[in-house]
């Protein structure tokens, strides 16, 4: 039987990672993170549950990764600690992947291999096919299994548009001939199939942004993601039609630009390119700064120039700033704040919902169309998106004519099996989300969540006191020290009076009594939680330091 496990990425916005199993093989997809959310409170990044591969690390021969972006390459680096087997994809993806990996220590460890849509490769009992596709960055590639039951088209993230820039194009005429070949199960990217129509194309993005630099009198600082290569080019080509100077500023994007340059995807020429020290030499209305942090990252370089924090660009009245990027959801209010900051400042700011500076990298439900069109699979999968993403790509899959039975709609975790009665859901694998703060990977969960909330909302009350060991007579305290709860100096009764309650609770608990500490401190967690719901309506984590001296 070929076996389909997502692990990630089907009922979500990122975590995005599959595998492919058949007898003794498997294959890995894409090994993506997600940015935790809100509740997550502490959490640096979240990575799919692992388990299932740790278990299964015998029959892995193969990390295939489809594009650069962080929800499907972040989680690549933990994934190694699991398994050590080569990993294969376009030079660019790689580029980012190697600079990732030897950040870490691990890039010697790591067999890193090429692949290209000109060659197949051969993985165990699959053979893969690779196909160009249009995304938002540089060296997207769609990948096509062949099985002994047939061929599997896992699209990656992609677009169809013929005006994009950089040389990307999606190989419309590769994916029709394996639909005149027969295609098993076509596996696509959901994203987008809220959106009715056709993506915006590169070059009327393009064009506005060649209007808004040209009318800008004075500086124009771009902001955008580190992976678009493609307009960064376009802002460089127009910042050479103008005769401006470009300055790249901001670590993750001179990574990737020089990534970008090395392997020919991305052209700058020396005389335009200045170092940041050198603004200053140059006329305002010369000067294009491409810059990251327009998604609102706090310590990026476009929120310290908005905070007036960045020790080179002081943003001055004349700047024009241009986020290129998409808003997505959770950074509302921090990029409103950049937004609100840049302003007061004295810069101009032209964004997404006021004016068309942004097109996405996923296609819309035409675009979705046309790739079961060409396609033509006996049974379709939607993956990458939300549930709702997943459903409605049912629907429309639907609409251009596939049976209802043949819809495959599967969540993580649950295996897709194919044999010669045909495709269908089986039962379910483990699979969830794994926590990385700092140095911690999996160390915290929903209990130290819960934790963190309350003390982020009722703030930490202290209990501090000490008893002689052979009279039981308190020698010190009871001391109260509060943290986030209330100001002790306005409410200074309030904490007098808890320890009123504390001096009570002593008084009913003997000396004699078994276990005296273990009593008093649970008896005045529960006085203290009592007596602050009842005085002020909040509940804060109490903690007893209750000792014998």
């Amino acid at each position: 039987m070929l076996k389909i496990i997502p692990l990630g990425g089907l009922g979500e916005i990122g975590l995005n990672m599959m595998v492919f199993e058949y007898a003794e093989t498997m294959v890995i997809v894409d090994a993506g993170l997600m940015f935790p959310e809100d509740y997550m409170l502490g959490v640096d990044i979240v990575i799919p549950d692992l388990d299932f591969i740790r278990r299964n690390a015998a029959k892995v021969c193969g990390i295939v990764l489809t594009h650069a972006h962080e929800d499907h390459i972040g989680a690549l680096p933990y994934l190694l600690r699991e398994v050590n087997v080569p990993v294969y994809g376009t030079p660019f993806t790689l580029g980012i992947v190697r600079h990732k990996l030897q950040e870490r220590d691990m890039l010697q460890a790591t067999r890193l291999e090429t692949v290209s849509s000109a060659a197949p490769l051969r993985l165990g009992a699959f053979q893969l096919e690779f196909i160009d596709v249009c995304h938002s960055v540089v060296g997207g590639i769609g990948v096509a299994f062949r099985t002994p039951l047939g061929i599997v088209i896992h699209t990656g993230d992609f677009k169809i548009s013929h005006d994009a820039v950089g040389g990307m194009r999606t190989d419309v005429n590769k994916f029709a001939r394996f639909g005149q070949e027969g295609v098993l199960a076509l596996l696509s990217d959901s994203t987008n199939v809220e959106k009715e129509g056709y993506t915006i194309s590169d070059r009327e993005i393009g064009e506005t942004l060649a209007r808004i630099i040209t009318k800008s009198g004075g500086r124009t600082i771009v902001g955008l993601f580190a992976s678009s290569i493609g307009r960064i080019q376009q802002v460089i080509e127009i910042a050479r039609q103008r005769g401006s100077k470009v300055v790249i500023d901001g670590r993750s994007i001179e990574i990737s630009v020089g990534i970008a340059r090395q392997l020919g995807y991305l052209t700058l020429p020396p005389e335009m390119a200045i170092d940041i020290e050198e603004i200053g030499a140059h006329p305002d209305n010369e000067i294009v700064i491409i810059t990251t942090g327009s998604q609102g990252e706090p310590m990026s370089a476009l929120a310290r120039m908005a905070a007036g924090s960045h020790k080179q660009i002081k943003i001055k009245n004349g700047d024009t700033v241009i986020l290129s990027s998409k808003f997505i959801p959770g950074n509302e209010k921090a990029i409103a704040g950049i937004i609100n900051s840049l302003y007061r400042r004295g810069a101009d700011v032209i964004y997404e919902k006021i004016s068309m500076i942004h097109v996405s990298g996923h296609a819309f439900q035409e675009e979705l169309k046309l790739m079961i069109s060409l396609t033509r699979p006996r049974y379709f999968i939607p993956i990458h998106g939300e549930y709702r993403h997943l459903v409605l790509h049912s629907r429309l899959a639907q609409q251009t004519g596939i049976p209802k039975e043949r819809v495959l709609l599967a969540e993580n975790g649950q295996t897709i099996g194919f044999d010669e009665d045909g495709g269908r859901i089986l039962g379910d694998v483990a699979t969830g989300r794994v926590l990385i703060d700092g140095k911690g990977v999996g160390d915290v969960g929903r209990s130290v969540l819960k934790q963190r909330r309350v003390l982020s909302e009722e703030g930490l009350v202290v209990v501090n006191m000490a008893f002689d060991e052979e009279t039981g007579i308190i020698v010190y305290g009871p001391e109260i020290v509060s943290r986030g709860f209330v100001f002790e100096t306005e409410t200074g009764h309030l904490l007098e009076d808890a320890k009123c309650v504390i001096l009570e609770i002593v008084d009913e608990v003997s000396p004699e009594t078994p276990n005296r500490l273990a009593t008093i401190r649970a008896m005045v967690q529960t006085a203290l939680r009592q007596y602050f719901t009842f005085a002020i309506k909040r509940r804060p984590v109490i903690l007893p330091f209750i000792l014998e001296i």
